[in-house]
Formats: C-alpha cells, sequence, structure tokens
C-alpha cells in the first residue's frame, strides 16, 4: 500500500518518532546505571533538547517562534503534564529494567482512547481492534515468567502513560492551527520549567568527575527528534493513530535492551511483538482525518480560537 501526501507523512513521522523513543530507555537506564539519578537524567535531557532546538529556531527559522495566546496556553498545559509524566517516566526507570518499563509505559495508547473519548472525539471499529491486538501483545510481552516485580515502579510508569497520553490531544488541539516546531519548542521549554524546579528542590545530584556522558548526549537528540516527529504525526494522522503507530518503540526497545542491557526474551514476549506487529499493519485501513474534527471536542475545544484566518502569522507555515 502507498501512502501519500499528509497522510503518508505523518504515518512516516509516527513510525520515526517511534524509532527515537525506542532508544529512550535504553540511554535513560544507561545514565542512571553510569550514576545520573534519575531526576537529573531527566532534567539534563529535557532542559538540553530545548536549548538545541530554541538555538536552531533562532539562527535558521525564527517564524517557528510566533504563536497565537490560547496556542501557547496549550503548549504550557502540555509540557506542564508531560513535565510531570517524564518525572515519573525516569523515577520508574530507576527501579524497572528498560524493557520492562517500557512495556508497561506501551499502554498509553489505551488510556488516549479514554481521553479522546471524554473529549468527544470519534473512535473508529478498527482503532478498537488495534487497542485490543496491542493490548494482547502488551500481556504477552509482560509476561517475564520472573517475579519480584516492584510495584512502585510500576505505577510510576503507569503514571507516567497516563501523563503522555493527557498531552497528545492537548497538543493536538494546537497543531490544528501551528507548525510541529513551534509546538515542540513551546512543550519542550514548559516541560524543562518543571523538571529542572523538581530536580533542584529534590535532588541536586551532581554527576562525578569522570562519568560518561554519551547515554545523556544521546537521550538530548533521542527527545528533540521524537518530539518533532510525534507532533508532525499527531498533525496530520491525529493523536490515536501516532499513538498506536508509536506502538513498535516497544519492539525497539525491548530488543534494544536484551542487546546493550542483556535483558532476556521469552518466547511468549515474541510473540507479544507479532501481535503489536499485526496492529500496526492495520493502520492502512483507517480513513481518519484530523481535520475535520477541529471543533467536535468539548473539554479540549477552547484551544481552538474560533474566528481565525490565513492572515495571521500563526498559520501553518511548516
Amino acid at each position: 500500500m502507498i501512502f501519500k501526501n499528509r497522510r503518508g507523512t505523518g504515518i512516516w513521522a509516527a513510525l520515526a518518532s517511534a524509532t527515537f523513543l525506542g532508544f529512550a530507555p535504553i540511554f535513560g537506564k544507561q545514565a542512571i546505571i553510569f550514576g545520573f539519578s534519575p531526576l537529573s537524567t531527566v532534567a539534563l535531557r529535557t532542559s538540553f533538547a530545548a536549548i538545541l532546538l530554541l538555538f536552531f529556531v533562532l539562527i535558521f527559522n525564527r517564524k517557528f517562534l510566533f504563536i497565537y495566546p490560547a496556542g501557547l496556553i496549550g503548549c504550557a498545559l502540555a509540557g506542564l503534564i508531560n513535565g510531570l509524566g517524564s518525572l515519573l517516566y525516569y523515577s520508574s526507570l530507576g527501579r524497572l529494567n528498560a524493557g520492562i518499563g517500557q512495556l508497561l509505559y506501551s499502554l498509553y495508547p489505551l488510556f488516549l482512547a479514554g481521553w479522546l473519548i471524554l473529549d468527544r472525539q470519534s473512535i473508529s471499529r478498527i482503532t478498537y481492534i488495534r487497542i485490543g491486538l496491542s493490548l494482547i501483545g502488551v500481556v504477552l510481552l509482560t509476561n517475564t515468567g520472573q517475579g519480584g516485580i516492584d510495584w512502585i515502579g510500576v505505577l510510576l510508569m503507569l503514571g507516567a502513560a497516563l501523563m503522555y497520553a493527557l498531552h497528545i490531544p492537548i497538543n493536538q488541539r494546537v497543531l490544528i492551527d501551528v507548525p510541529a516546531p513551534t509546538v515542540t519548542l513551546y512543550t519542550l521549554l514548559s516541560m524543562s520549567a518543571v523538571v529542572i524546579p523538581a530536580y533542584l528542590l529534590f535532588d541536586r545530584n551532581i554527576p562525578s568527575e569522570g562519568i560518561s556522558w554519551t547515554p545523556i548526549i544521546g537521550l538530548t537528540f533521542v527527545t528533540l527528534f521524537s518530539r518533532l516527529t510525534l507532533f508532525l504525526g499527531v498533525k496530520y494522522i491525529g493523536g490515536m493513530q501516532t499513538a498506536l503507530l508509536g506502538l513498535c518503540e516497544l519492539i525497539i526497545a525491548v530488543g534494544g535492551s536484551s542487546i546493550w542491557l542483556h535483558e532476556i526474551l521469552t518466547v511468549s514476549q515474541w510473540y507479544g511483538a507479532v501481535f503489536l506487529g499485526f496492529g500496526l499493519l492495520l493502520i492502512g485501513y483507517e480513513k481518519n482525518n484530523p481535520d475535520k474534527k477541529r471543533n467536535t471536542g468539548k473539554y479540549l475545544g477552547w484551544l481552538h480560537p474560533p474566528n481565525m484566518t490565513g492572515k495571521y502569522p500563526w498559520q501553518p507555515h511548516d
């Protein structure tokens, strides 16, 4: 099947985002193993990514700085929620293996479906089928055959998934009229405003001299590029489809953790990967168009100003 134009761009962007996100738990776990605390890890990677993107926007394309007030508030709200979720994610990663953590985190499309229903956005039957297949895959993938699960870590990761799912429909509203780089920039800056104070208040762990910064550098670029491609995917194919395509990050994370972190995959986990892969293939039968749902939301409708025209500088230009 050949994908064209905006839909094809959205699908490839979502897959690229999943690829980058698949390496996040690997780099994050490596950073923690090397001696960075969970809070310092999330503070460093988020602030570095925000600064790097701000630098490129200021130097090469300043038009991406423009955003309307409601959109800025939406990005700030999404950044606040995602920042809190990141704190939960890396705190959990300090207690769980990278593969297990990402398995639990991959439940976020289920939470996202709930948020979209609350916002009165339609969910197709194919989407429900794909959610079911994905859930079966996750159950199989989490069947490691080992005991001693850290339930605090599990709850922290589920909380992170819930937060991540909530920030997607918020940014989807903003992305109707704002280019993806702009949304990425202001969301990352808002995330930094959450995670840096949390690090300074509750941690203040200073990395020891001689510690390797390679995982932090890798995590920085993964964070930046994953957010850019994530929001581009959300803009063109919607938050639900981007989230479901993003489940392939689970395969990358589990496979990568088995190679670099020596975490073993069981037979049932490979069956789970097959279910996830089949659910991903069903993307070709989805016919959603997020642009047609501009004014249908209930709780998030305030993020879309009703009387905007193309003459304003904050209109789409990507």
